[in-house]
C-alpha cells in the first residue's frame, strides 16, 4: 500500500542555520548531559541487578503493593541508546560508543537463561512477570530497549544488543499468541508494535510482523485481557484507577482497532498505537487498519488537538477528555505526544503523499515538540501549556523522563522527515536548507535546498541528476503560503495549476543543475478557535509561517494578561539578530486593561481603561528560555 518510502535520515545533511543548530546542541549537549542524568538518577545502577536491590529511588504510589515509575527505567535506558545511535551516525565518538557498549554488556549479562529481560522484574519480584500487562509496562520496555537495539547496529554494525532482544522476542512469541497456554494479551502502553515493524525491515523476517499484527489485532477483543489477569493477580478490575474514563478507554483498548473511531485515553499511547496500524496497514496492504487511521485523524485534528500541535488537556489521565475541551492555562499537552503525532503524520503522509499530514506534521514538530527543550538542549517541559503565571518552568530531571530522550531521538534523525521517494517521484516535505543523496528508480539524484525557513519563505532547490530521465519533484505548498510563487530556471510556473494535494508537481527530464525557486509568503496572520472551543472565544493566536506564536512577560513593558489586540491592528515583523541567534518576532498596537483608575471598589457600573501599548510576540517553542513570567499563546481580542 505504501507508495512512499522516507529518506534516511543520514541521506540529509541539514545546512540550514535553524536545524543545524537544533541538531548540533542535541549531539553536543543533550545527549551527553542525559547520560549523566540516567546515572544521576540512579538508572544505570539498575542495570546491576544488586542483591538485595537498592532502596527505591522512586517511593510506590498507593501503598506497598502500588506503582513506581522504576518499573519504566528499561525504556529510558532503550531511548537514549536509540538517540546516541543516531547521534553516532552523524559522526563516530568512540566515548559515546564507549558508554552504550558498557550498557550493552549489562544488559547481555543480565538476561535470565529463557530470555527474559526486564531489570525491574529480576531486581524486585521476577515471580510477578507478565502478571500485569496492564501497568507494568515490559513489553513497551522491550520496545524501545529494541529500537535502541536498532539504532546502535545501524550506527557502528555491532550486534550484541540487537541479539539480545531477538533472544528476548523468542521469548515473548512462547508467552504470547492464541496457541494452547499463551497468554492473549498485549500492552497497555503500545510501543512495541513500531519496534517490530523496524526489526521487520531491517532483517525481513515476517514472524517480526506477525507480532506486531498480534498485538494491534487482539486488543480490544472479549473478554478483556485487563480484566482477565486483575482477576487472576487477585484484583477487582473496577478497582483500575482509569476504569471510570469509559471502562479500558485508557489504553485504548475499549475495542477493537478497527471499530474505534474516537480517540480518547492517554495521549502518547493512542499516537503510538495508531502509528503502529498505520504502519501494519502500508505492509500488509490491508485497507481497514487504514480506514481506521483515517477516521481517527480526522477526529482528533477536528476536535481535540491544540493550535500548537498538541494533544492531550488533562493531567489526571495525561490525555483526553471531550470534544474541544482543549483549556489553556492547564493544557497538558505532553511532549512525547506531539511526537508521537509526528510519528503517525509521517507514516499516514507515505501512503498517499496527502499534503494534509505533511502540514500538521510541520506544525507539531515546530510547536509541540520543540518547545519540550530548552534552547541550550538541557532541560525540558513534561507539558507544553498555553498559558502561565510564570509558574511553570522548564526541569532538568523528571521522575518519568521519557520526553527527555524521546525529544533527542527525534532531533537527532530529524532529517529523515525531509523528504519522501515514491515511484518517479521526489516529495520535498519540509524546508529548511539541506542537501540530500537520494536514490529513485536505479538512479542517484541530488538535491540541495538553500533557505533560511522558517524565518524566511524564499526556498532554492538546486536538481542534480545522474544522467537523463523524467521525473516528478513533488514540492510541499503549506496551506498558509497564499499566491505562492515558483520559479523554473528563471521561468513562472502556474502553481495553482500544478498544485495536488498540496504539492507543487514538477514533471520532467531534470538536468544538471536545473533550479527552482520557491516563495512561500510567511504573512503574520490570525487563527481563531472553533466557538465550540469556549476558553478560546473572543480570543486570538497569531502565527507566521509554520510557527505559533505567544506573548511572554520579559518582552512587554505592559502584564501579559492586560493585553488587548484591536481586531484591525496591523501585525509587523522584525528580524531579531539579538534574539536566540536571530528570530523574528511579531508586534501590534493594543490595548492594555488596568485597574489604575478603579479604586476600592469590587464592582461599577462602567468599565476599566483601557491605555494603548505595544505587544510583542515570540515563536512558542522558545517561551521559557529567560526569566520567568506570564506567557499568553490566545489573547484576548476585540
Amino acid at each position: 500500500m505504501r507508495r512512499y518510502n522516507p529518506v534516511d535520515f543520514t541521506h540529509v545533511n541539514l545546512s540550514g542555520p535553524f536545524w543545524s543548530e537544533r541538531l548540533e546542541t542535541v549531539l553536543t549537549r543533550t545527549v551527553p548531559s542525559q547520560y549523566q542524568k540516567l546515572d544521576d538518577s540512579g538508572i544505570l545502577e539498575s542495570l546491576e541487578l544488586k542483591d538485595p536491590p537498592p532502596p527505591l529511588r522512586i517511593p510506590r504510589m498507593g501503598g506497598p503493593d502500588g506503582h513506581t515509575h522504576q518499573v519504566f527505567w528499561d525504556s529510558d535506558i532503550g531511548k537514549w541508546i536509540e538517540a546516541a545511535g543516531y547521534a553516532l551516525r552523524h559522526r563516530r565518538d568512540p566515548d559515546l560508543e564507549a558508554k552504550v557498549d558498557g550498557i550493552v554488556d549489562k544488559l547481555a549479562a543480565a538476561q535470565m537463561p529463557d530470555g527474559y529481560l526486564n531489570l525491574w522484574y529480576q531486581g524486585h519480584e521476577i515471580g510477578k512477570r507478565w502478571t500485569n500487562l496492564r501497568d507494568r509496562h515490559e513489553l513497551y520496555n522491550a520496545g524501545h530497549l529494541l529500537e535502541g537495539a536498532i539504532a546502535y547496529y545501524q550506527a557502528t554494525g555491532r550486534r550484541k544488543l540487537l541479539g539480545v532482544m531477538e533472544r528476548f522476542l523468542d521469548h515473548i512469541r512462547t508467552v504470547f499468541g492464541t496457541g494452547p497456554g499463551q497468554k492473549q494479551g498485549y500492552c497497555g502502553h503500545q510501543e512495541i508494535e513500531l519496534a517490530l515493524v523496524k526489526l521487520y525491515r531491517l532483517t525481513g523476517e515476517r514472524k517480526q510482523l506477525d507480532l506486531a499484527a498480534y498485538f494491534i489485532d487482539q486488543r480490544g477483543q472479549e473478554p478483556h485481557y485487563f480484566d482477565e489477569e486483575a482477576v487472576a493477580r487477585g484484583d477487582d478490575p473496577k478497582d483500575f484507577h482509569f476504569y471510570d474514563s469509559g471502562n479500558h478507554q485508557y489504553s485504548q483498548s475499549h475495542k477493537p482497532v478497527r471499530d474505534q473511531d474516537k480517540v480518547v485515553g492517554h495521549a502518547v499511547r493512542a499516537m503510538y498505537m495508531y502509528s503502529a496500524m498505520a504502519d501494519l496497514a502500508a505492509e500488509l496492504d490491508d485497507d481497514s487498519l487504514r480506514h481506521a487511521c483515517e477516521v481517527l485523524w480526522k477526529d482528533v485534528t477536528t476536535t481535540r488537538m491544540y493550535v500548537t500541535g498538541g494533544f492531550g488537556p488533562s493531567s489526571t489521565n495525561e490525555g483526553f477528555t471531550t470534544d474541544y475541551d482543549l483549556p489553556n492555562d492547564t493544557a497538558y499537552c505532553e511532549t512525547c505526544a506531539s511526537i508521537a503525532f509526528v510519528f503517525w503524520a509521517q507514516r499516514m503522509l507515505n501512503l498517499d503523499l496527502d499534503g494534509q499530514y505533511a502540514e500538521l506534521m510541520e506544525l507539531a514538530l515546530y510547536n509541540g515538540v520543540l518547545s519540550g527543550l530548552s534552547r541550550d538542549g538541557e532541560l525540558y517541559f513534561y507539558e507544553n501549556k498555553l498559558e502561565s503565571d510564570g509558574s511553570h518552568r522548564r526541569w532538568p530531571w523528571h521522575p518519568c523522563p521519557c520526553c527527555t530522550m524521546n525529544v533527542s531521538r527525534l532531533v537527532a534523525s530529524v532529517g529523515g522527515y525531509f523528504y519522501s521517494v515514491g515511484p518517479g517521484a521526489i516529495a520535498v516535505n519540509l524546508y529548511g536548507g539541506n542537501s540530500a543523496e537520494l536514490a529513485l528508480d536505479g538512479r542517484r539524484i541530488r538535491i540541495e535546498e538553500q533557505s533560511n525557513y522558517p524565518w524566511s519563505g524564499r526556498i532554492k532547490i538546486s536538481v542534480h541528476p545522474d544522467g537523463h530521465g523524467v521525473f516528478a519533484l513533488k514540492l510541499r505548498i503549506p496551506h498558509w503560503a497564499d499566491d505562492a510563487v515558483a520559479l523554473l530556471n528563471g521561468n513562472p510556473l502556474d502553481v495553482p495549476g500544478l498544485t495536488q494535494n498540496g504539492y507543487l508537481v514538477i514533471e520532467r527530464d531534470w538536468l544538471e543543475g536545473d533550479v527552482v525557486e520557491l516563495d512561500l509568503p510567511m504573512i503574520p496572520r490570525r487563527i481563531y478557535a472553533n466557538p465550540k472551543v469556549k476558553v478560546d472565544r473572543h480570543r486570538v493566536a497569531l502565527a507566521r509561517g509554520p510557527l505559533v506564536y505567544c506573548a511572554e512577560q520579559v518582552d512587554n513593558q505592559t502584564p501579559v494578561p492586560d493585553l488587548l489586540l484591536s481586531r484591525d491592528a496591523d501585525i509587523s515583523e522584525t528580524s531579531r539578530d539579538d534574539l536566540f541567534g536571530g528570530i523574528v518576532t511579531l508586534t501590534a498596537p493594543a490595548g492594555t486593561i488596568g485597574a489604575d483608575d478603579w479604586g476600592l471598589d469590587l464592582y461599577r457600573t462602567t468599565p476599566p481603561a483601557v491605555s494603548p501599548t505595544v505587544m510583542t510576540a515570540i515563536p512558542y517553542y522558545l517561551w521559557a528560555n529567560r526569566e520567568a513570567g506570564p506567557m499568553r499563546v490566545w489573547l484576548r481580542e476585540e
